[in-house]
């Protein structure tokens, strides 16, 4: 028994033996710390899931490159090569992944295109260098400027201009008044026709401020066709800023302060509809119209108006050596619901390197402005001095005066002004303050100081 039990046991060693003879024998080399997944893990040197050693200094792209065969399934981190991130194709391969964004390599990808534009145009608008401040320049003119391949438009701008400002009232006798004013928010649109001979502008004038127009009537600001096919010459159909005065029919965005002079409120500064030719050469240019006496649309056409404003500018072909000298001067005539209105002024501008200074007078026998229609006889004045004590820093006084009414005495309203502006991008970022002197013949003085800003986007 002993000996068919020794039998037994040695007959199932022998073919233990034979069948481990067999197999392929598999040794595990300690020494070598890859041996092991490579050997039972994957025996053809793939890794189902490997684990793959992180540098710092590699950027992961959106998704994993396909190092594994059809069979296998499941995404796995890994590291692209140096050559991969230099082929496009191997983008269009990304699928799924871990991902660490680069904005300035990957803005291929869909879910960070919006954060890779925003991104770039902060950056632009970081380094954006503007120097003329007479002219308004927009921050986002390249981002918001939309070309156009088909139809009659060549071109479209859209941008938005806002200003603001904090003031303090304080009157030599009464109580301090402190207000912020949304001085203005307007949107633009710009558009450029085919050929370039045409453009139009669209501006609409959402602050509100008037209780006795309902929202739509000024809601509409600049609303015209200019054509510019006469050389040197454009001809403007539509509602425009008409050319009352040279700070009348100036743009606000390009005003020295935060308020206009007293005769430009007063007597301009006001929109109205009708054809407008204007033109510019050398040593003259000059602004003239028919318009409807009619404001922000509050009727057809209550009265005509006539508006004209003639500039000399003797040094125009003295390639700015001496300066640049502009004198001119200008009447306006209209009727409104029957009653008449006339005004005329007269204007003296000289620039020269960093200094420029100009003066204006404005006298008038009722008036269609900014201030209503009236039949006073108005008149007024003022003069100001600018100088560039660097190309973002400027220094302001102004003297200004106004007379309501010319039949009543003891009326006369001045105003003293010292300014700031710094232009962190000329026109399109400045920074603005003001301090404003009042002096009133039948009101109590006061002083004023206000802080505001102004935003071309």
């Amino acid at each position: 028994m002993k000996k068919i039990s020794l039998f037994f046991i040695l007959s199932i060693f022998c073919f233990c033996a034979i069948k481990v003879e067999a197999q392929e024998v598999i040794t595990l080399k300690t020494e070598d710390n890859n041996s092991f997944l490579e050997t039972v893990l994957d025996e053809n040197d793939e890794d189902d899931n490997p684990v793959i050693d992180i540098d710092e200094n590699t950027v992961y792209v959106d998704g994993p490159r396909k190092r594994y065969k059809e069979r296998h399934f499941g995404p796995f981190i890994s590291a692209p090569k140096e050559q991969d991130l230099k082929n496009d194709s191997y983008y269009g391969d990304l699928k799924n992944g871990v991902t660490e964004y680069d904005p300035m390599r990957d803005s291929a990808a869909p879910r960070f295109s919006l954060f890779s534009s925003l991104a770039q145009t902060a950056k632009d608008v970081y380094h954006l260098e503007i120097e003329r401040t007479d002219v308004p320049s927009a921050l986002l003119k390249d981002q918001l400027t939309f070309r156009m391949e088909k139809g009659p438009l060549e071109s479209v701008h859209i941008w938005t201009a806002v200003q603001s400002n904090f003031s303090t009232t304080i009157p030599e006798r009464g109580d301090t008044d402190s207000k912020f004013d949304v001085g203005l928010i307007n949107i633009l649109i710009d558009g450029q026709f085919k050929g370039g001979k045409e453009n139009f502008r669209i501006m609409l004038d959402p602050t509100h401020r008037s209780s006795h127009l309902p929202f739509m009537q000024p809601f509409f600001q600049d609303l015209y066709i200019e054509s510019h096919r006469i050389p040197h010459t454009s001809v403007l159909v539509g509602n425009s800023r008409p050319g009352v005065g040279i700070e009348g029919a100036q743009s606000p965005y390009t005003l020295a302060f935060i308020n206009r002079s007293q005769i430009s409120r007063n007597l301009a500064n006001i929109r109205k509809f009708g054809v407008r030719v204007r033109g510019d050469y050398s040593l003259m240019d000059y602004d003239m119209g028919i318009y409807s006496s009619s404001t922000n649309f509050t009727s057809f056409f209550p009265g005509h108006e006539f508006d004209a404003w003639m500039n000399i500018k003797p040094l125009g072909k003295t390639d700015g050596r001496y300066g640049k000298l502009v004198t001119g001067g200008g009447i306006q005539s209209g009727e409104k619901h029957g009653m008449n209105y006339y005004l005329t002024g007269a204007y003296v501008g000289y620039d020269y390197k960093r200094f420029w200074t100009k003066f204006e007078y404005a006298r008038a026998n009722g008036s269609n402005g900014g201030s209503g229609l009236t039949n006073k006889r108005s008149q007024g004045l003022f003069v100001t001095v600018g100088y560039h004590l660097t190309k973002k820093l400027e220094l302001l006084a102004r003297y200004d005066q106004f007379d309501p009414d010319r039949t009543v005495s003891n009326n006369m309203q001045r105003e003293y002004t010292l300014g700031t502006n710094y232009y962190l991008k000329g026109q399109a970022l400045k920074l603005i303050f003001n301090y404003i002197y009042c002096q009133n013949d039948n009101k109590v003085d006061s002083h004023r100081l206000m802080v505001g800003t102004q935003i071309l986007l």
